[in-house]
């Protein structure tokens, strides 16, 4: 096991098999030493977390919201490991973007991209620090309550 991953599970969590593809695309390609991933969303086990993992967020299931960023982070991760063959191989977590299918009034997605930009921060260390968008939007695939992409630099390919 990768010492990534036993940072993972030291943070209370697991990276999951990665996700398959829900369309014609697929999670994660690599374009010289960066790999780019497709939007990832809450799922575990091929289901929406619950609580959290559906439906608009707003100030009363934010705080949902913010667990459901990091499970959507983790089958990033798990992409990106498909194509890097060890998160030990990435060097750096260059930008997340984080999409909330937010209710009109709700204008706190930066508070909801937090829950996943620490864990990158207590995985990754210095290397999780990393530029982010966090954008509200009106709907996200399959009522989706959020949808994450990253990019990273992994210069090593096993």
């Amino acid at each position: 096991m990768s010492i990534i991953e036993e940072n993972i599970i030291k943070a209370g969590f697991r990276l999951p098999c990665a996700p398959s593809p829900a369309g014609l695309y697929v999670p994660a390609v690599r374009c010289g030493d960066l790999v780019f991933t497709s939007g990832q969303l809450p799922l575990l086990d091929g289901k929406f977390v619950e609580p959290g993992g559906r439906g608009k967020v707003n100030e009363i299931n934010q705080e949902h919201a913010v667990q459901a960023s990091r499970i959507a982070l983790l089958n990033a991760l798990a992409a990106i490991k498909n194509v890097c063959g060890s998160l030990d191989n990435i060097d750096r977590i260059v930008k997340m973007t984080l999409f909330v299918a937010s209710e009109s009034f709700f204008s706190h997605q930066h508070i909801v991209a937090n829950g996943a930009s620490s864990l990158l921060k207590e995985v990754f260390g210095d290397k999780g620090v990393h530029a982010r968008s966090a954008v509200g939007v009106a709907e996200l695939p399959l009522d989706a309550s959020l949808e994450i992409e990253l990019i990273v630099l992994c210069g090593r390919f096993s």
